[in-house]
């Protein structure tokens, strides 16, 4: 099946000699929630600005339903654009503004009364229409932009990392409220944000960006407990990184000594081979704490060096191998009733729940 959106090997500098975005090939399924995450200056970004038509590539190709677009301006793709400054019109209300893609078209005032109705319905403003944008919230601003960018039906629509300025609670509603609106309209949206927890919450699948590459695109989970390397591994969630030396390669099991002492054993995800150095990350929610023992491939002897309070989990950090640390979250009550600061402990992991990965360059 074609992609709605296919980029081939796309490249783009600025200025002749540093890429932003370096041999980008991706493709976007039609009806699909895509985030383009990463850190400020990982490319996602100026991805996104060359797929809405305000950026153009250096090199490659941009495809939208097998048809290139490289070279078309942004007002003849038919692409929705969210920002994240809204851009709505001050002097006009939520009614022109949204209704305002559909005049622009020549749609005819029953098309448009009918449409911006709908519209308007879908992100719950339904008695807005009168107001203008400097007497809404930030939340109900970033709804009229919604509605705006999907009024018109286009078959993409962008997002410019739109939550930006809202505060937590209401990013978080929004971020719910947003994945809703995607299956009930069922159009494809390309997302952008440079925050690991919204692109877990929202997508169907996320592209990892880090210097202008691509790292890893896939569903969420498959990201968050597969990671392709180091960079996805310690960017997105929490991970304990301890560095070390394979050896022993078996298929796709790496052994690793760790400070002289230790030895674990993970999974590879892009370790070498024997004598090659490699970091073992594991997340703080697959330890498994015991005071006495724990029966798992990997057990270390650990102090426990202090219990942080975090709502429905502690936050325990422990001391291992003389002068490694590790962060376990552990069920609250768990915590409570079992550990205390200096106590001696095992800590134990399955060889499943890390991986080995080639040190970051």
């Amino acid at each position: 099946m074609t992609p709605l959106v296919r980029f081939e090997k796309v490249q783009k500098s600025y200025d002749g000699r540093v890429l932003v975005v370096r041999d980008l090939s991706l493709d976007v399924a039609a009806g699909e929630f895509l985030t383009l995450l990463g850190p400020s200056g990982s490319g996602k970004t100026t991805t996104l600005m060359m797929l809405a038509g305000f950026e153009s590539p250096t090199e490659g190709e941009i495809l939208l339903d097998g048809r290139s677009i490289t070279r078309l301006p942004p007002h003849k793709r038919d692409i929705g654009m969210v920002f994240q400054n809204y851009a709505l019109f001050p002097h006009m209300t939520v009614w022109q503004n949204v209704a305002f893609p559909l005049a622009i078209r020549g749609q005819a005032r029953a098309e448009v009364d009918q449409r911006v109705t709908q519209a308007l319905a879908v992100v719950k403003l339904t008695g807005f229409e009168q107001r203008r944008p400097a007497q809404l919230s930030g939340g109900q601003q970033q709804r009229v932009a919604l509605a705006r960018a999907f009024v018109f039906n286009p078959r993409l629509v962008l997002l410019d990392e739109p939550l930006g300025a809202l505060d937590k609670q209401l990013r978080e509603q929004m971020q719910y409220e947003l994945k809703q609106i995607h299956e009930d309209l069922g159009v494809t949206m390309v997302y952008v944000t440079h925050d690991q927890a919204e692109a877990l919450t929202m997508s169907d699948r996320i592209a990892v960006f880090s210097a202008g590459r691509l790292q890893q695109v896939g569903p969420p989970r498959i990201v968050y407990e597969q990671p392709a390397n180091a960079f996805v591994a310690q960017f997105i969630g929490e991970s304990n990184r301890l560095q070390g030396t394979v050896v022993e390669a078996r298929g796709d099991r790496r052994r690793v000594r760790v400070a002289e002492r230790g030895m674990i054993e993970a999974l590879a995800a892009d370790a070498g081979g024997m004598g090659a150095p490699a970091l073992v990350a594991i997340r703080p929610e697959h330890l498994a704490l015991a005071p006495t023992g724990a029966g798992h491939a990997n057990r270390l002897e650990a102090r426990v060096e202090d219990l942080i309070f975090q709502g429905d989990i502690a936050r325990i950090r422990l001391r291992v191998l003389d002068d490694l640390e590790l962060i376990a979250k552990v069920p609250i009550r768990f915590a409570d009733t079992n550990f205390k600061r200096g106590d001696t402990i095992v800590v134990g992991w399955h060889a499943e729940d890390c991986r080995a990965f080639a040190p970051e360059a």
